[in-house]
């Protein structure tokens, strides 16, 4: 289910990224390529914690590597764009990250996405003209 949530998430960032460029000019199109950066890593990335999180009891260490993963696509992505609230958005999804990273220090196995899940909805909102 969360895995769709994601495709959700994507598709409705290239949905809007699709109308941008037929509406906007040079400024929309330059916001709606950040954004279609953004949508593929924060895809990718919310698929990755999610898995990770269902099978944590199985292997605790993919959990650390999928966030290892996600700050390293997060930093990448942060160093590519230029758009001020598409920064806001990855900043935000970075601190919903870090919190399911302190969750996992203190012991949790299981920890609540949904924050990480809204951050990346909020990409998709920040990218609708």
């Amino acid at each position: 289910m969360r895995s769709r949530r994601s495709s959700r998430i994507a598709l409705a960032v290239v949905t809007a990224v699709a109308l941008t460029g037929l509406v906007g000019g040079c400024g929309a199109l330059d916001k709606a390529m950040d954004c279609v950066k953004t949508a593929d890593a924060i895809a990718t990335s919310v698929d990755k914690l999610s898995t990770a999180v269902s099978t944590a009891a199985d292997d605790p260490t993919k959990l650390n590597d999928a966030l290892n993963d996600i700050d390293k696509e997060l930093t990448s992505l942060e160093d590519t764009t230029d758009n001020a609230d598409l920064n806001k958005a990855v900043d935000d999804l970075n601190k919903a990250v870090d919190n399911v990273r302190t969750a996992v220090k203190n012991g949790d196995e299981t920890p609540d996405i949904a924050p990480v899940t809204e951050a990346a909805t909020e990409i998709g909102k920040v990218c609708t003209p």
